[in-house]
């Protein structure tokens, strides 16, 4: 017993202090381990914290800093920069020379004269200006040397009168007046009078005279610069004046109407031109001698675009420019400014100015396609988006007449305005996505205002004109989200414009696009607004189009509850009609008609029993259809797999459009349309 004893002691000094020891180590071990999982646990946590907030603050910053107009990048439309000659007046001679060497000779002979006269002018006004700072200096320092000056000019004015010089009552109080006077004297001012167009004109026309071209040019460029003339501007010496307003008229009509054709006769272009056409002549002589002319006439009549108010001479200029665009090619700082110009005015002008000016914009696209398009189209979106901002200013058909042009302007070159569109309704998607987190107000008002709802109409419009003949499926169906999420955003009585039109834009996609989307339980969550039983005077009818939002006392007027009855019938019409003969068309319409036979149910009291009997009667014929579909069906023989049966199921019906709800269905359409 002592010796096991004695054993057990020896067998575990030796053996179970080191199982204990080891189990210590384990323990320490694990219990370090767990503390440095519990730091790196917190760490995580902080720094999900952080990233939480911080994700937090980039979504608000995001809010504010999504801009719809403000797009595309800046140089997009960027000025290029011009390298051509200055905007000054034509060098001529005083004579008209008929040979085109002798023409050569004297335009040569007459600008080194010109350019030496003009160096000598400012040379003498350079010293006059400096005298005059010098008897500045010496009028602050001596008074009496100021009266005597002063003395002095007054005497001057005297002797000048007597020459004709100066008025009676004109002074030279400053000698700086004398600086003024002289270097006008300088420059020498030509009257450009009727009798000198008609002999320009008839040069012109029968020995196609360059000089008298730029004698025309010279007057024309006086009369588009007309109560308007820039200062500094004089390189050649020579200011122009045109004598009366019949002489006014003539000038601008005879060179709009004659100057390209002149152009492209003396520069042996035949049949129409384009802008390789016109690249090639850069290097040639006759270039060189009309590339002045030519700059002169592009640059006077673009500043006359920008000036003028009539709209008739306006669309008269418009009109004559739109066959000189190809010769743009060679300046591209004016055709810059164009376009800039065509834009403002196919925005702010009404009616044929507006259309002409379209023309020039779209011309300019398809001609400069590689160059031009994307800053036509930049310009034109950006001045679309500022207009809307100021809708309720515009009329609805210059507003549809805008959107139409600039949807026409994408479809000639869908691959380029793809990538822009694309830019703008993620632009859309991402301000609605914020609206919908947050519902802040200022998002909010942000999505039912001019600018986002005509955006996206805009783009409604691009895809339904486009959608057949390219494949544009992710713009569709991220459309087709942005307008769900817009009609979900506002449920409200008050934004029932804005329901209809989203409404109008899913009906109208899918008639283009020959998709299914179901809008059906949008239209009918019309019925649903609750509608007080006070009965005020009658308000105006609703314009969709200029309206997006109701005022309140709206709500409470006799004709609302007959709007949205009304509203509910039209939009589902258009709902039908595209589905009239499709094998399926009696479970889509047959909630929709439940729900219509409820909503009479529990309307006791409607506004207008007339209102009643519009519903009742589209009941009948819904139910009529969904008859002759479902006859219709019974007696195919093929299986619902069969893709291709069910595509053409009653194709043949469905374009005989004789049945009497089709017939009802239009009726319902045509009258909401008007």
């Amino acid at each position: 017993m002592g010796k096991l004893g004695k054993k057990a002691r020896k067998f575990a000094k030796k053996n179970l202090q080191s199982v204990l020891k080891r189990k210590r180590k384990l323990k320490s071990f694990f219990k370090r381990k767990e503390a440095k999982r519990d730091e790196r646990q917190e760490v995580e946590d902080e720094e999900g914290n952080k990233i939480e907030q911080q994700n937090k603050r980039n979504h608000e910053e995001d809010a504010q800093d999504i801009s719809i107009d403000a797009v595309f990048s800046e140089d997009d439309d960027e000025v290029l920069s011009d390298d051509s000659d200055s905007d000054g007046y034509l060098s001529e001679d005083t004579g008209f020379a008929d040979a085109t060497e002798k023409e050569k000779d004297c335009s040569v002979e007459g600008s080194i004269h010109d350019n030496a006269w003009s160096v000598q002018s400012k040379e003498m006004v350079s010293d006059l200006k400096k005298k005059r700072n010098k008897l500045d200096r010496l009028k602050q320092k001596d008074p009496k040397f100021a009266k005597f000056l002063k003395t002095y000019s007054e005497g001057i004015r005297q002797s000048r009168h007597e020459d004709d010089y100066l008025d009676e009552d004109e002074a030279i109080d400053d000698p700086m007046q004398l600086v003024d006077e002289t270097h006008s004297d300088i420059m020498k001012r030509k009257l450009f009078t009727g009798s000198i167009l008609s002999s320009c004109c008839d040069l012109l026309e029968k020995q196609q005279s360059v000089h008298a071209l730029a004698s025309l040019l010279n007057g024309y460029r006086a009369a588009c610069h007309y109560g308007n003339e820039p200062s500094g501007l004089f390189e050649a010496g020579v200011g122009y004046d045109i004598g009366d307003s019949e002489t006014f008229s003539k000038i601008l009509i005879f060179v709009l109407q004659k100057a390209d054709s002149t152009f492209r006769s003396m520069l042996g272009i035949a049949g129409p031109s384009n802008k390789e056409k016109i690249l090639k002549l850069k290097n040639t002589p006759k270039w060189d001698n009309l590339k002045p002319l030519i700059k002169s006439y592009l640059r006077s009549t673009s500043y006359f675009l920008n000036q003028a108010s009539d709209s008739e001479m306006l669309v008269f200029a418009l009109t004559q420019l739109r066959a000189s665009i190809p010769f743009f090619a060679a300046f591209p700082n004016l055709l810059q400014h164009l376009i800039k110009t065509a834009v403002h005015l196919w925005l702010t002008g009404e009616g044929t100015l507006s259309q002409q000016s379209f023309l020039i914009i779209k011309d300019v696209a398809m001609i400069f396609n590689s160059d031009c398009f994307d800053a036509c189209l930049v310009n034109m979106y950006k001045a679309f988006l500022r207009d809307c901002n100021f809708s309720e200013a515009v009329s609805s058909k210059h507003l549809l007449f805008l959107r139409d042009s600039l949807v026409e302007l994408c479809s000639q070159d869908v691959q380029k305005s793809y990538t822009k569109a694309s830019i703008s309704i993620m632009q859309l998607a991402k301000l609605l996505k914020v609206a919908l987190r947050t519902k802040k107000k200022e998002t909010v008002e942000k999505i039912y205002g001019w600018q986002y709802t005509n955006c996206v109409d805009l783009w409604v419009n691009f895809i339904a004109a486009n959608i057949r003949d390219c494949d544009l499926q992710p713009l569709l169906h991220t459309m087709i989200q942005i307008i769900n999420g817009v009609a979900r955003l506002f449920p409200g009585p008050r934004y029932l414009p804005l329901r209809i039109r989203c409404i109008k834009w899913l009906n109208h996609l899918s008639s283009a696009s020959g998709i299914f989307i179901p809008v059906a339980s949008l239209v009918l969550d019309i019925l649903e607004y609750k509608i007080t039983k006070d009965r005020e005077k009658q308000e105006k009818e609703l314009e969709v189009l200029s309206s997006v939002k109701l005022p309140k006392n709206w709500l409470k007027s006799r004709n609302f509850q007959e709007q949205c009855i009304s509203s509910v019938i039209g939009l589902l019409a258009v709902h039908f009609a595209q589905w009239s003969f499709h094998i399926s068309f009696p479970e889509l319409a047959t909630i929709p008609v439940m729900a219509l036979k409820k909503f009479i149910e529990n309307t006791t009291a409607t506004p207008n029993e007339g209102t009643r009997r519009g519903v009742k009667r589209f009941i009948e014929h819904v139910e009529e259809n969904i008859k002759f579909v479902q006859s219709k069906r019974e007696e195919a023989a093929f299986s619902p797999k069969d893709h291709q049966s069910v595509e053409t199921f009653l194709q043949l019906e469905k374009h005989k459009s004789n049945a009497r709800y089709t017939q009802y269905y239009k009726s319902i359409i045509e009258k909401a349309a008007a």
